[in-house]
């Protein structure tokens, strides 16, 4: 069956997933399935596809990787404890012994489809032995009278134990026959010892149970009696005084169990916002629901001690800004990236790889050379597909030597040639017809941070000037916007005509144009700063930029 869902490790690359983030992601995790013992790595995405992705996947026959949006611990990463739950009919005798069984002060009350309905705890049923002065609680509580024999080993003699003890009060019947006639009233239920006389007169005064303490022998004539006046007829090996001390624990958890305003969590529930709730509540222990809202067991302040968190391996990205939220609560195993050194922390150890290459599909490619694992042609056209995306069929400036390599050996495996796969590519992925300016502005969009200053660059490339200018006028009324929704000082986009090689460059924020033009020492020509040769955010315009903004 594999490993759970909570204890995979998971392959994700960053938010706005570009080709190389999900490419990648999806073929690491198959290098790591292959090479570890246990098929325990999943590919995941940390944000929607854009369209060049998706034609990518399409093309190869590979599923979409599950969306992530937080890889903080959820309950489902706590340890649960089983506790089963337990029907409303059981009894307070069988709860208490369950829960001194199981060492557990809480239990949880289900229905037939393990749907929950409610609570009990041992603080509730000590409660019902010390405060009950009602002799009527018994029929109150509708007790089942299949809960009165077993609390009482009792054996029945006529009468239907899965009948209930509706109406009456409990009394015993200790004193002469004339007397008792004079105190038990119709549907009373009797506790008496084995007196021939007093059994006959609690049947003749309407008993509607009879019970006899003292594991006696009951004779046919009563036993006939109490059938006929529909009196059920119980015996118990216990005597009257403990008989009539257990009698109350045969009374059904549905009297007395707690219905309204229960503190449950869901398997799914981040931890950090259970912890925030458990510190305001008085509760030991909570109940946990599935995702279909059904029971599934309880947890402790002290389960929160031991929670296993996500075990997360990161690729083509090492800035916490760009990863999933949550990311400080996650255990974080490796990092493979081409990217600079970011502000991501760890709290141990990792294996870290970092090449300065144009692609991290590249990387992935090299390492597996280095295990000498076969790679499929469907894991080939992926990794293929990533480095065209990335270095722009070669034209970046952060191609290098051996991102070419990779990307025509992964070609030949996958059976593709590179200029024409990287043209379909680009053409699916300068389709913004049907988009939002949100959908277009995000589909490749990074947050960065110097000093104080938080900027965000998207990148949207096309193969025709024409497809620019189009977006163009979508997204330049929306910076404002971006702005806002992202909490930036400043917006940069990058329109890059693969084929020209140049970046036309809008952007908004206070200083955001000054910012442009220190830079690159080019003054803005209408709506654009036309960046002739630069079509690299990552080795041509961030350095820019953070140059020209360290030296403001």
């Amino acid at each position: 069956m594999g490993l759970e869902e909570s204890r995979k490790v998971w392959v994700v690359g960053h938010k706005n997933p570009d080709t190389d983030s999900i490419c990648s992601a999806i073929a690491y995790a198959y290098l790591k399935n292959q090479i570890s013992e246990s098929a325990g790595f999943e590919p995941k995405r940390a944000g929607e596809l854009n369209e060049e992705t998706k034609y990518v996947l399409n093309r190869f026959g590979i599923n979409e990787p599950a969306l992530i949006t937080d890889v903080g611990a959820q309950v489902k990463d706590i340890e649960i404890r089983r506790t089963p739950g337990v029907s409303e009919d059981t009894s307070l005798k069988r709860a208490w012994d369950m829960m001194r069984d199981q060492n557990v002060p809480t239990l949880a009350i289900t229905d037939e489809e393990g749907y929950m309905i409610g609570l009990i705890t041992t603080q509730d049923i000590t409660t019902t032995y010390m405060d009950v002065y009602d002799n009527q609680i018994l029929s109150r509580a509708q007790t089942p009278y299949k809960n009165i024999l077993d609390t009482l080993d009792g054996e029945l003699l006529c009468g239907d134990e899965n009948a209930s003890f509706t109406a009456g009060k409990v009394l015993i019947g200790s004193a002469n026959p004339e007397i008792m006639e004079e105190y038990i009233d119709e549907h009373d239920l009797v506790i008496m010892g084995n007196r021939y006389e007093a059994q006959v007169c609690a049947i003749e005064a309407g008993a509607g149970c009879m019970i006899i303490a003292g594991e006696p022998k009951i004779s046919k004539t009563i036993i006939r009696m109490a059938e006929k006046q529909g009196c059920t007829l119980i015996t118990t090996p216990y005597d009257t005084y403990m008989t009539a001390r257990l009698i109350n624990q045969s009374m059904p958890l549905a009297h007395f169990m707690h219905r309204h305003s229960l503190v449950t969590f869901e398997t799914e529930e981040l931890v950090i916002g259970v912890r925030d709730i458990m510190s305001k509540e008085r509760h030991r222990y909570f109940p946990i629901l599935d995702q279909n809202s059904k029971y599934v067991g309880m947890i402790s302040r002290r389960n929160l001690l031991n929670m296993k968190k996500k075990q997360l391996i990161l690729v083509d990205h090492n800035e916490k800004s760009q990863a999933p939220d949550g990311i400080d609560g996650a255990d974080i195993l490796e990092i493979i990236d081409h990217h600079r050194i970011g502000s991501l922390e760890t709290i141990s150890p990792v294996f870290f790889r970092n090449q300065p290459v144009g692609c991290t599909g590249t990387i992935v490619y090299q390492m597996f050379q280095e295990q000498g694992i076969e790679i499929p042609p469907q894991i080939a056209g992926l990794l293929c597909s990533a480095i065209l995306s990335d270095t722009l069929l070669y034209r970046s400036p952060t191609c290098t030597a051996a991102d070419r390599f990779a990307a025509e050996a992964l070609a030949q495996i996958a059976g593709i040639h590179t200029e024409d796969h990287a043209k379909a590519m680009f053409q699916a992925g300068s389709d913004f017809g049907n988009k939002t300016p949100a959908e277009i502005c995000y589909q490749d969009f990074k947050v960065f941070s110097q000093g104080d200053v938080d900027f965000g660059v998207g990148q949207v490339s096309a193969m025709t000037q024409e497809e620019l200018e189009q977006v163009k006028e979508i997204l330049l009324p929306y910076l404002p916007q971006v702005l806002k929704d992202k909490q930036i000082s400043m917006v940069f986009l990058m329109l890059t005509n693969i084929i020209d090689e140049t970046t036309y460059l809008i952007c908004d924020g206070e200083n955001a144009d000054a910012l442009v033009e220190k830079a690159y020492e080019e003054q803005k020509t209408g709506d654009y700063h036309i960046l002739k040769g630069v079509v690299s955010r990552k080795k041509q315009l961030i350095p820019a930029l953070m140059t020209a903004q360290q030296d403001q």
